[in-house]
């Protein structure tokens, strides 16, 4: 693997063992932090590399958390992959591993062989719903976090009518939130080491945000209202002549600047829309009011209107549209990777955020299922006669 520029963590290598979606894009965004990141597989790989999308053979589910990382196969039933494990842990400063309770202990890694192994080890575990109280052994997923956390309950058209979220969004926040862990306890570790812990369930609550605390103080359910803002009125979708639109009208001077532009300022005017509780309580009146000054133009020109005028506003993209923008190409957001065999290049998304005033660099592509299997047991001191054996007996898997 090769950076255009070293990252903070260079020099820190993580040990992934994680599946799907939360702990795998944990460990890129640390990946593309600088860290040297080892997943390991079982021999018939993460699930996610069934999963669609797909693009001819490769899934785009797994290439979208799982570049730059080398790729280990191995039968964790078998003893030798054991004791490979123990070798790559005491090489290793973080680990991540999304399994039930239970399990690691059953591959010969719970807590007291990882001390013996490596006391300044950062353990780094995400599950459904935690590893304390009555479902700690459940597993969670990532839809199931949404209904349970009432995260559902609050998206949708109306309280009949609740939707998951498009994507799987607490697997990508419980992500994001893992990195945080990490960074801190990588900060804070001593030769003691330390555990970091969290779950779908813990992440999707904690992104109800005012929606929990008003929960939480009042003892009511908030209700889904479609693509309008819950609590600020006008901010939402509204219909164009061509599309719809979403603007925000968030304080009294940003009202005032909307109806100047809508060339609506008698509603300056009107009683039930004085005041932001006012806007949010007639919410269906002012929505009519407002599209039928914007039935007189395309989203376009409204887009241009407003945010000439200071006003927040944006069009309803496809996600193909989206990735063209003029303003994503200028952020560089999206990388051309060579493949593993150096016949093609492809898209990725590199990390969301720059350090220096710089795109972080994506070290690798999305590694094929044992890839770098032989190059790693090299490393941790097997034989090339040794790595033969292990492969030809099933314990180890190659890329073919």
């Amino acid at each position: 693997m090769s950076r255009e520029r070293p990252g903070p963590l260079v020099g820190v290598r993580v040990l992934d063992l994680s599946r799907a979606l939360a702990g795998p894009l944990c460990a890129t965004l640390l990946s593309d932090l600088g860290a040297e990141v080892t997943k390991v597989e079982p021999i018939d790989g993460d699930p996610s590399r069934a999963w669609g999308p797909h693009d001819g053979d490769e899934s785009l589910y797994f290439a979208s958390v799982n570049h730059g990382k080398r790729a280990l196969a191995l039968d964790f039933r078998d003893k030798a992959a054991r004791g490979i494990l123990v070798d790559l842990v005491r090489s290793s400063d973080v680990l991540i591993e999304s399994f039930r309770p239970g399990v690691m202990s059953a591959m010969g890694l719970d807590a007291t062989s990882l001390k013996a192994a490596n006391p300044r080890l950062v353990v780094t575990s995400v599950t459904g719903f935690g590893s304390v109280g009555p479902l700690s052994n459940a597993s969670g997923l990532d839809q199931i976090a949404q209904a349970m956390s009432g995260l559902m309950s609050v998206t949708g058209a109306s309280a009949a009518e609740t939707y998951r979220v498009g994507v799987p969004v607490v697997d990508f926040m419980t992500g994001l939130v893992s990195v945080i862990g990490v960074l801190a306890a990588l900060i804070a570790r001593d030769e003691d080491g330390t555990t970091v812990e969290t779950s779908l369930l813990e992440t999707a609550l904690y992104s109800l945000v005012f929606q929990a605390q008003k929960g939480l103080r009042t003892g009511e359910d908030p209700e889904p209202q479609g693509n309008m803002h819950p609590t600020i009125q006008p901010y939402g979708t509204y219909r164009a002549a061509d599309g719809d639109i979403v603007l925000a009208a968030s304080s009294q001077r940003h009202w005032r600047w909307l109806c100047e532009v809508l060339g609506a300022e008698e509603l300056l005017g009107v009683r039930k829309f004085a005041t932001p509780a006012d806007r949010v309580a007639h919410r269906e009146a002012l929505t009519v009011e407002i599209e039928a000054r914007l039935a007189g133009a395309t989203v376009e020109q409204w887009v241009v209107r407003l945010t000439a005028a200071g006003i927040p506003a944006g069009p309803v993209l496809g996600v193909t549209d989206a990735l063209a923008q003029e303003q994503v190409a200028a952020l560089e957001l999206v990388r051309q990777l060579p493949t593993p065999d150096g016949m093609d290049a492809r898209p990725l998304l590199a990390a969301p955020f720059r350090l220096r005033g710089e795109r972080l660099p994506i070290a690798a592509y999305p590694p094929r299922l044992g890839e770098s299997s032989r190059e790693i047991l090299i490393e941790l001191g097997r034989s090339e006669v040794e790595v033969d054996a292990l492969v030809k007996r099933g314990a180890v898997g190659e890329a073919r």
